[in-house]
């Protein structure tokens, strides 16, 4: 791919990534149990370089339609701050965060897989989703991981942030 090499000079600048969960930080799966709950699986060494991230000072959001109370609590144990789940209109929070001076879009990328991702993806510096994103996006996104989602896609993205600032 072309535009690979183009991309590794952005991810130069980000200071800020922002993430969806199911697909991203999860693979996408749901095991459904027999009273009901929902559960999902989410990758170990995706979850430490989210730790070193956030111990190296970056901006750690996420942006879900998903709700997990288990899922918060494990990207809140992660160091995240920010974590919005249950979104139903994720370009109006992403929007509102901006306006508050909680995100600058110029130095911050979005990692989604799905078409509810689609227009912060367009509205951030850098757009990336993991190997099996939906087609659209695949189409869309500036830096495509070669992993899939909840298989260290956001190791790869977080990883390479940090590697091109010299901070991992």
């Amino acid at each position: 791919m072309e535009r690979q090499p183009v991309v590794f000079d952005k991810f130069k600048s980000i200071d800020t990534l922002i993430f969806d969960v199911d697909g991203v930080w999860t693979n996408g799966d749901l095991l459904i149990t027999e009273d009901g709950g929902l559960l999902r699986t989410m990758n170990t060494k995706d979850g430490y370089a989210g730790v070193k991230a956030v111990k190296a000072g970056y901006q750690l959001i996420v942006i879900s339609g998903g709700t997990s109370k288990g899922v918060e609590d494990r990207l809140r144990k992660l160091g995240m701050s920010e974590v919005h789940i249950g979104v139903q209109d994720k370009m109006a929070l992403f929007n509102d965060m901006v306006a508050a001076g909680k995100i600058n879009p110029g130095t911050s990328l979005f990692v989604g897989d799905d078409l509810p991702d689609f227009d912060v993806l367009k509205a951030v510096y850098l757009s990336c989703c993991p190997a099996d994103a939906v087609p659209e996006l695949l189409d869309e996104c500036e830096y495509i991981s070669p992993y899939e989602g909840g298989k260290g896609c956001v190791r790869d993205i977080i990883e390479r942030v940090m590697r091109s600032q010299d901070k991992w």
